[in-house]
């Protein structure tokens, strides 16, 4: 129960480690290193859930043979859709433009930011949640080493995507305090959305496949409506590919070799 707690746990306290730069850098992150930044966290999080996810799920099911890739198939679309149809019913605010998506709303452009943060959170948590739900029950193909693999991996991305976060909430005119705080909430959904899929996942354990992809399919979602299409804007698009590749080797080491 201790190290689920601390798994879960590990993640936010990497956001929180992030949002506390606000306190020690004086001026708005350079372009370069936010760049840099986001095709690193694109990278962890595509790792993430082609080797602690969809592998699994598709592991999970090897009796079916050559429908074993039938699970990790319909949980990725569900994955996709879930964060779509969040996409287009929340407003909030990319970090670099001034229009609002999703429906309108007369939410400040702050909360927006949190909103638009708090959604790309949501999958982190999921992904999380899920492997903790399968090293728990004791599946085969994912064991308590990989749950944390999973957990320090996201923690790990989670330090320069707080940094993102918090910065521009400064460079916004909040407080440093506030800066950091919002940046710090935005983490929270993490721990709550996998506890919650734990719960889910210790209810109905035959469908643990399907929300390996899941959780997979919703961490795409962010990772090519969000992250990709802002580290490849402008200038410097270069150095995003260059921290994808660093993080993508990082979290797929630590899924083996923790694994």
């Amino acid at each position: 129960m201790a190290a689920l707690a601390i798994g879960l746990l590990i993640p936010l306290l990497g956001t929180m480690l992030g949002s506390a730069f606000v306190f020690f850098m004086k001026d708005e992150m350079s372009a370069r290193l936010q760049k840099t930044l986001l095709g690193f966290a694109s990278g962890v999080m595509v790792a993430a859930s082609v080797w602690s996810l969809l592998i699994p799920a598709m592991e999970m099911e090897e009796r079916s043979g050559a429908w074993s890739v039938l699970p990790a198939s319909v949980g990725f679309l569900l994955g996709m859709g879930f964060l779509l149809l969040i996409d287009e019913l929340t407003p909030h605010l990319h970090l670099g433009t001034n229009s609002p998506e999703g429906p309108r709303s007369r939410l400040s452009r702050t909360a927006m930011l949190a909103l638009a943060v708090t959604i790309h959170n949501l999958p982190e948590g999921m992904a999380v949640g899920v492997v903790f739900a399968g090293a728990t029950q004791g599946m085969a193909h994912i064991t308590l080493a990989s749950a944390v693999a999973v957990s320090l991996g996201i923690a790990i991305q989670n330090i320069p995507e707080g940094a993102i976060i918090s910065m521009p909430m400064r460079a916004a005119g909040n407080s440093k305090w506030r800066s950091f705080l919002l940046g710090s909430f935005s983490g929270a959904v993490e721990p709550i959305g996998g506890l919650i899929v734990i719960l889910l996942a210790s209810l109905m354990t035959p469908i643990l496949p399907y929300m390996l992809a899941f959780a997979a399919g919703a961490m795409f979602y962010v990772v090519v409506e969000e992250l990709i299409p802002e580290a490849s804007e402008g200038k410097h698009s270069n150095l995003s590919t260059i921290g994808f590749a660093i993080g993508f080797v990082l979290m797929m080491v630590l899924d083996v070799v923790m694994g």
